[in-house]
């Protein structure tokens, strides 16, 4: 068990900062400044299909750890949350910073027009990704959860919009069967979480 602790330590350091270095530094530059060098369509559904496995991950580990408590090695998981949590957000706020750079900056003025909110093509829940995105990112640290208090919990619950909104983006615009089934496990399992928990606390 020690060592399954220790592994769990090291892998979310090295998560964290391979999240920062590689999609909030190197891709949104990679991807505007060289285009060449992969085939992106290919890399985009990938990094969709890793990013919604890292947030599903994050959004079934708790609900298992509170279903199957007798289970020694599902609980220290849940420690993974944040590092996952992380590498998912990273992966879709790198793709909004790539079209930030790509326009030089006045992409901002396109968040205040009431197209970009539309349900054409769906576009309101790729931008409910990228906003929730960004919130969960600046506020996933010791610093920030110490200076909004009871409102840092209130704000990563915005994890359940993110997670929602981007399973329902991928299934709708890339058919990913996969995020529909993400979707229904990850309600299933919340759900009975929350009747477990419910039912214990009454008694």
């Amino acid at each position: 068990m020690k060592t399954y602790l220790t592994t769990i330590k090291y892998l979310q350091e090295y998560l964290l900062w391979i999240s920062v270095a590689v999609f909030l530094l190197i891709m949104p530059s990679a991807m505007v400044f060289l285009p060449d060098l992969m085939d992106w369509g290919n890399l985009k559904i990938f990094l969709f299909n890793l990013s919604l496995g890292a947030v599903t991950f994050v959004m079934a580990i708790r609900p298992l750890a509170d279903l199957f408590r007798g289970v020694k090695f599902i609980r220290p998981l849940v420690i993974l949350r944040k590092c996952f949590g992380v590498l998912s957000a990273s992966i879709i706020f790198g793709f909004f910073l790539s079209k930030v750079i790509a326009s030089g900056g006045t992409y901002f003025s396109e968040i205040l027009k009431p197209e970009y909110w539309s349900w054409e093509k769906y576009k309101i829940l790729a931008h409910l990704g990228d906003i929730t995105a960004f919130m969960l990112l600046i506020t996933s640290n010791n610093f920030s959860k110490n200076i909004l208090g009871k409102w840092w919990k209130r704000i990563q619950k915005l994890a359940y919009v993110y997670f929602y909104s981007g399973a329902l983006y991928e299934y709708l615009v890339f058919g990913q069967n996969m995020a529909l089934w993400a979707v229904i496990l990850v309600s299933i399992l919340v759900l009975v979480a929350f009747i477990k928990n419910r039912k214990e606390n009454n008694l």
